[in-house]
């Protein structure tokens, strides 16, 4: 038994979870609200619509549809017991946190491959007259999808590292608020506080390093990312294109992205492996 046969174990059971379908059944909905909008206005813009998706519909609803998706997968039955069960199988405890995680990026991924086609169909219908241009959206896709791979590769590491249903949705919940809300969005964010520290003890500081603390939360670094799927004319917050350093280019936003699914697994999976499950 491998992390495979765990992932197919798994996704029957959250295909069945409501839960997880509700943030979903909204992103959808601001979706087709966003097409029902442009389809009264004079001038209909595609690009004008994914950036409404990304900035309010993804920023939001992504990181919420990852986090109901996997904030249990580990944690829930950790706490019922059953995980004791499975792991008397010959299952490694990193092939069970490997399998929570296929199922749910699998889940996850499905669902917003399935309303991102949704989208598709209400442009053609709603806005007919509006130029669709396929190959930007295909990024924005793919950009997408990584960043609901790194919460939910957030997520399924939160829920390994903690041993009950109470603490995985307190991590899941903090970290929501922490580094998308706070982070991003509240004047009391890090990139805020830094400028603040600079200002007052008359330190030199470049606006670039203002940009890379911002980039460096997921939300942040998907924001700057979808230079990469818009023209530079449809997209006024251009971060990469306004400096020469190489930490705040789009590949770099990518290179962020990676880490927060790479390094949260890797710690969760060093927490799971060594916790005491009796």
């Amino acid at each position: 038994m491998n992390a495979i046969s765990v992932a197919k174990r798994d996704l029957l059971d959250v295909r069945r979870a409501k839960l997880i379908w509700v943030p979903v059944a909204l992103y959808v909905l601001f979706m087709l609200l966003f097409y029902w909008g442009q389809s009264n206005s004079m001038n209909p813009s595609f690009y004008r619509i994914m950036l409404s998706l990304a900035t309010i519909g993804g920023v939001l609803l992504i990181p919420l549809v990852a986090l109901v998706a996997a904030y249990l997968s580990v944690a829930g039955e950790r706490e019922s017991g059953s995980v004791r069960y499975q792991l008397s199988l010959p299952v490694s405890r990193t092939d069970v946190v490997l399998g929570k995680l296929l199922s749910r990026v699998g889940v996850v991924s499905g669902a917003l491959l399935a309303s991102f086609a949704i989208g598709l169909v209400a442009a053609w219908t709603l806005v007919p007259e509006m130029s669709v241009e396929y190959g930007d959206y295909a990024v924005f896709v793919a950009l997408t999808l990584l960043y609901a791979l790194a919460y939910v590769s957030i997520a399924v590491a939160i829920s390994a590292a903690t041993a009950s249903r109470s603490r995985a949705m307190g991590g899941a919940i903090g970290f929501f608020f922490v580094f998308n809300i706070i982070w991003n969005f509240l004047p009391i964010g890090p990139a805020y506080m830094a400028r603040f520290v600079f200002e007052e003890l008359g330190l030199n500081y470049a606006d670039s390093h203002l940009e890379f603390i911002f980039s460096l939360s997921p939300t942040g670094a998907y924001l700057n990312a979808l230079e990469l799927a818009f023209p530079a004319e449809q997209f006024p917050g251009q971060v990469g294109s306004g400096f020469d350093v190489f930490y705040l280019q789009e590949w770099f936003m990518l290179v962020i992205l990676v880490a927060w699914v790479v390094v949260p697994l890797g710690l969760g999976i060093w927490r799971f492996r060594r916790a005491d499950l009796g």
